[in-house]
């Protein structure tokens, strides 16, 4: 899904964003590679069931020195991001991260204050969550967007409060506290969490960063080996892409 330039203010102001090139890669990814070896996941685990959080903010999983690297950008209230998780889902366990040969690391790319709000109650759980809770939240969109069009002038009123008070107003007046209370987080919870603001202003960053970084104008939008996969924005050219690399 593509983006709009500058997303909407959501502590005071994204600021000007200067773009810097992307990250290189010396290999040509179209080109078809020597089929590369599985690595065994230590006695006991799955590389899928190996979550870690990254210094850059994203949560990888699988094999940390796995020899094909995808960092996905995906936004919670992207439809194509929601296609994405579910179309790929269990395939891409299963015979690309369990293999031990391709890591994903999955960063969110916020869009929109509702995306925000939802992305760091996410962050808020515990790491072995992320992964579950994310794909629940993309299974559940349509939930998501109906407690935030319910009620269009308590988010109105909200975004008009200080930013201490506003994402913990959010998560009322879209019912985003009973959304994430029914998927085992408590209203205390998510109000502590929402009343933190570094975990807003992190996210802030990282979507900036992304930009910068990346060049990121839409979502989901993918990384492989350092090198962004133009044209790629869905779980059909990706596998394909990731074959060709030698994962087969």
């Amino acid at each position: 899904m593509t983006l709009p330039p500058l997303r909407i203010a959501l502590l005071c102001s994204l600021g000007a964003l200067a773009l810097a090139g992307c990250g290189q890669s010396k290999t040509d990814q179209n080109q078809e590679q020597a089929v590369i070896a599985k690595v065994a996941a230590p006695a006991g685990k799955s590389w899928s069931d190996t979550v870690t959080v990254t210094p850059d903010g994203g949560y990888l999983m699988g094999n940390p020195d796995a020899p094909v690297k995808v960092i996905e950008f995906a936004s919670l209230t992207c439809s194509h991001c929601a296609d994405f998780s579910e179309e790929s889902h269990e395939e891409l366990k299963r015979d690309f991260i369990d293999t031990g040969r391709v890591s994903l690391e999955l960063r969110n790319f916020i869009r929109d204050p509702l995306d925000a709000s939802a992305a760091a109650i996410i962050r808020c759980a515990p790491t072995e969550r992320y992964f579950p809770l994310m794909a629940n939240v993309f299974a559940s969109q349509a939930d998501l967007f109906a407690g935030a069009q319910a009620n269009p002038d308590g988010g109105e009123k909200a975004m008009s409060l200080p930013p201490a008070q506003r994402f913990p107003a959010l998560a009322k007046a879209w019912k985003l506290d009973t959304f994430f209370q029914s998927r085992g987080m408590t209203a205390d919870q998510v109000n502590a969490c929402l009343s933190n603001l570094p975990n807003i202003e992190k996210l802030e960053q990282s979507t900036n960063a992304a930009m910068e970084t990346y060049r990121i104008s839409g979502t989901p939008s993918f990384i492989i080996n350092g090198q962004l996969a133009e044209g790629i924005a869905a779980w059909g050219p990706l596998r394909d892409r990731l074959r060709t690399m030698g994962v087969r």
